[in-house]
């Protein structure tokens, strides 16, 4: 627009307007009648400055955040349950681990053993069906299970099963006192009885009343016939104590078992017995005793004192 009179009379006349408007709206306060064309205007052009004040005003930003920090701190609640959830995997994971190394001790088992097992796992402990020491497995009917079906496990013998249900199976411990097994000694072929006494080790009655037994040595299932309740060569547990025989008939051992009854988790059903008797095949290997190191101390005599030896002069 060019500088002229009409442009100059124009603009006197809009400054004129605006104190005119200006004086209206601050006497009108909450009534005023342009409050409506502000809103409008702030509808319009709110966000832009919103936007152009947040880039450009850092105080401002600062403000904000101290106004949405319990907005953050809801955030940081939410991480830190993330970060729990995490850990919970990681344990859920390191349980997997675990399972993985049964199973592999399993079926390295069912292979030496050359025994067809259906694997399982441990579901709930405790008296079940009138036994004081029991299991329940997560394998039934449905699974090929029956009853007086041998029970293993990565270490050796679990039990045998007492109730089948369609999908679930009931398992008699080892431990139970109403538990008996027929055992074998590892190279001697001795033969026994081993009964469940709770907590405490499994004792076996041996045939032989001189049978010359020691601590160390280890015991398999003999095996019963047709294979039910028992399949052979199963490992039981080490000679942990042997009671003078004092002429009787029969000798009594304490045999600590192999199988840690307190982590039981992933077992084996034995459906299928093995064509011939493993005999001691399924036995770990002995660890061999590492030899204590010996010291050996070489004393060189002092010498003499010097007033011993003037005196000696």
């Amino acid at each position: 627009m060019r500088d002229t009179r009409e442009s100059r009379l124009l603009l006197v006349l809009l400054i004129a307007i605006a104190f005119a408007l200006i004086t209206v709206d601050i006497r009108g306060g909450e009534d005023s009648p342009v409050d409506g064309a502000r809103q409008a205007a702030a509808t319009v052009f709110g966000p832009i400055e919103n936007g152009v004040s947040g880039a450009v005003d850092p105080i401002g930003n600062a403000v904000s955040a101290v106004r949405e920090s319990g907005d953050r701190h809801d955030r940081l609640a939410e991480l830190e349950r993330e970060n729990a959830a995490l850990k919970a995997e990681l344990g859920s994971d390191d349980r997997s681990r675990s399972r993985l190394r049964q199973l592999d001790k399993l079926l390295k088992v069912s292979g030496q053993g050359q025994y067809g097992i259906k694997g399982a796992q441990v579901i709930a402990i405790g008296a079940a069906q009138g036994f004081s020491w029991t299991i329940t497995i997560d394998a039934g009917a449905d699974d090929g299970i029956e009853r007086d079906m041998t029970v293993l496990n990565g270490d050796g013998l679990v039990g045998r099963v007492t109730t089948v249900g369609p999908s679930t199976a009931t398992v008699l411990l080892a431990t139970d006192p109403d538990f008996t097994v027929g055992t074998r000694m590892e190279a001697t072929d001795e033969l026994g009885f081993a009964s469940g006494q709770g907590d405490r080790p499994l004792r076996v009655e041996l045939l032989n009343g001189k049978a010359e037994i020691k601590k160390g040595d280890r015991l398999v299932t003999f095996g019963s016939q047709a294979d039910k309740p028992f399949v052979p060569g199963v490992p039981v547990g080490v000679v942990s104590r042997v009671d003078p025989s004092g002429g009787d008939l029969t000798r009594t051992l304490s045999v600590t078992p192999f199988v840690s009854f307190s982590k039981l988790d992933v077992v084996g059903v034995v459906v299928q017995a093995p064509e011939k008797d493993p005999r001691d095949t399924v036995l770990p290997e002995k660890s061999e005793p590492k030899p204590t190191p010996t010291v050996t101390v070489t004393v060189t005599p002092s010498a003499p004192a010097d007033g011993l030896n003037q005196q000696e002069q």
